[in-house]
């Protein structure tokens, strides 16, 4: 018997991703959706923009070498119950939500078949992707609406059920730019069980899923999350934290102490499953390299050149120069 396919990625886009420039978190979308093979499904039910929406992502996804894109647009939680529009899910290698109105996505989309079967394809492999809003509901828990800040207050946002491709957390975006630090901190204090995480404008949290570290066939999968992108991606992990959310008066601040705080930039990778930092592994640039092995031959010839002719350290030194020089010259010629 064949094993089951791993769930596919997830995308967590922080909004205002590059369209124009180098594109990079496009270009990463549609190579892990199959490339020249990929079929991408656009879901713009936050975006008040319309069909515009989807002409804008059909055209940039198509240039990124996208075989197909298809809109699947519910505009009411009976749309969502449409099996036709179910079915253009059905063969899709990824699904990308657009931005906008996050409480209007999950309102329309939460608890529907269209729902069911945005979760179901990811566990078949197919690449979930999202921006703003659309990065937003990929949490088990939503930020709603509210206002921006430092300090975490009572009652400055809500909360509310996102579609739980990501367990246990919940996800802001635009994080840094519109200062959203004060409204996720207040709900983790809130609700200590989640982790928080806020992404960055044109920065994305990919969550892959990765065979347990254990020697065992059993080993529980992991979920990692690795950043792409010009931001940082920021973690919050409230597991020891001391709060007196449970008490505090109406926009008063809260305590919140203890809370273990990650800032993740390009390249970094975290462990969601047991928030950890992920080791880095240094990577040298091939011209660096060559450079050190060629500075490190010097040195050898040199030293060998002293025990040989007992010369003097300076006219040898001289003498190196001189050579590199030459070697320079000759390769601007």
């Amino acid at each position: 018997m064949l094993p089951a396919p791993r769930p596919g990625p997830l995308m967590i886009i922080g909004g205002a991703e590059d369209k124009l420039r180098r594109r990079t978190i496009l270009k990463e979308f549609v190579a892990a959706c199959g490339g020249p093979q990929a079929r991408i499904a656009v879901v713009p039910t936050a975006s008040s923009l319309g069909p515009e929406v989807v002409e804008v992502y059909d055209a940039l996804f198509r240039r990124e070498g996208a075989a197909d894109v298809v809109a699947v647009r519910p505009e009411s939680r009976e749309d969502a119950h449409d099996p036709g529009l179910v079915a253009r899910l059905g063969d899709v290698t990824g699904i990308f939500m657009t931005g906008g109105n996050q409480l209007k996505l999950s309102a329309i989309v939460c608890g529907t078949p269209l729902g069911d079967e945005i979760l179901a394809a990811r566990e078949r492999g197919v690449v979930v992707a999202g921006t703003s809003a659309g990065a937003s509901i990929q949490s088990s828990h939503m930020v709603a609406f509210g206002g921006p800040g430092s300090t975490p207050k009572q009652r400055m946002t809500q909360v509310a059920a996102g579609l739980g491709l990501l367990r246990s957390s919940v996800i802001d975006q635009h994080f840094d730019q519109r200062n959203r630090y004060g409204r996720l901190l207040m709900i983790v204090a809130q609700s200590p069980q989640l982790l928080g995480i806020g992404v960055d404008e044109d920065t994305a949290a990919i969550v892959d899923t990765v065979a347990g570290a254990g020697a065992g066939p059993g080993d529980a999968d992991h979920e990692v999350l690795r950043v792409l992108g010009r931001g940082a991606v920021t973690i919050m992990d409230p597991s020891r934290i001391t709060t007196n959310a449970f008490e505090a008066k109406r926009s008063t601040a809260i305590l919140a102490s203890g809370v273990v705080l990650h800032v993740l930039p390009d390249g970094a990778a975290f462990d969601l499953t047991t928030r950890t930092l992920v080791p880095h592994t240094a990577t040298v640039d091939a011209t660096e390299a060559a450079d050190l092995a060629e500075a490190g031959q010097d040195l050898r010839q040199l030293a060998r050149d002293i025990a040989a002719a007992d010369a003097d350290p300076t006219t040898l030194k001289r003498r190196l120069a001189r050579s590199r020089g030459k070697k320079k010259d000759g390769a601007s010629t």
